[in-house]
């Protein structure tokens, strides 16, 4: 099918997520801030129009990740999420109606233009529709091991940088999990029908990944300051989904001299992305 419709609809995907992410900050910063795991923070959350609406446009983000998913490589769709930063950033100051200094605009710039560098250079291929058990047995348990101790570090330190780039941190893992079991799910879909989606472990197993990011993004967002959660949030779930894309469905990226630009790329994002953080996207 090409890249042009897994493109597409990661890029809405990842608006969609933006927008998620600025709404669901301002409802969380009305709330009462909890020092330690609390499920009923949503309960709360959900008496806020604001919340609501961002929890719309989660779910419009999840149907584009799923069209996406189900036509492109992990290593493909999931880094193009590196754009939620600098989308939510645009979107927050058109809200508060605020124009940007230059310096962020810069670092907009750095974002994008480091994330073309490296998926050119990167050149993300395959697109294997089954993984067998013996593969997701250890990615999940890995995966589950470092959500649960990140989660428990964090929870244990007062508000601040520590307790926010912890649970974000934790946060980046569940989304890459959920977009790797997603994958699958859309791909029994495509091959077994509906019956076939909804009698599969996977798709449930995603609904579960899912929730808990969620319910962890919420309080990375009320544990402390972007400039911890959202570099461990996005440089995470673009990293850890570049692994489990290259692992478990045996995608390939470029090696050689072409790990250079890819590098260089990276570099870019990075700096925009701490500077994008610093700058306190999605506060507005």
């Amino acid at each position: 099918m090409g890249i042009v419709l897994p493109v597409v609809f990661s890029v809405f995907a990842a608006f969609s997520n933006a927008l998620a992410t600025v709404l669901q900050r301002r409802a969380a910063l009305t709330v009462p801030q909890s020092d330690s795991f609390r499920p009923g923070l949503i309960l709360d959350l959900m008496r806020r129009p604001v919340w609501l609406f961002g929890i719309l446009a989660v779910i419009a983000a999840g149907v584009g990740q799923a069209v996406a998913l189900a036509t492109g490589p992990l290593t493909l769709v999931q880094p193009l999420f590196v754009l939620e930063l600098p989308l939510a950033l645009l979107i927050a100051s058109l809200m508060s109606r605020e124009r940007l200094p230059s310096g962020l605009w810069l670092a907009v710039a750095g974002v994008v233009g480091g994330l073309g560098i490296a998926m050119v250079a990167a050149s993300p291929e395959g697109n294997r529709t089954h993984v067998p058990l013996d593969r997701w047995v250890p990615a999940l348990v890995v995966c589950c091991v470092a959500v649960a101790a990140l989660a428990a570090a964090g929870l244990r330190r007062p508000a601040g940088r520590a307790r926010a780039g912890c649970l974000g941190a934790a946060t980046a893992i569940c989304y890459a999990l959920t977009a790797a079991l997603m994958k699958a799910a859309m791909h029994i879909l495509d091959d077994e029908g509906i019956v076939g989606f909804l009698t599969s472990w996977q798709t449930y197993a995603f609904c579960v990944t899912g929730i808990a990011a969620l319910l962890l993004l919420e309080h990375a967002m009320q544990g402390g300051p972007l400039i911890a959660s959202q570099p461990a949030l996005t440089l995470g779930d673009a990293t850890i989904s570049l692994t489990l894309g290259i692992l478990l469905y045996e995608e390939h990226v470029r090696a050689g001299w072409w790990l250079l630009p890819q590098l260089a790329g990276l570099a870019l994002i990075v700096f925009g992305v701490f500077a994008l953080a610093r700058g306190g996207v999605g506060t507005a």
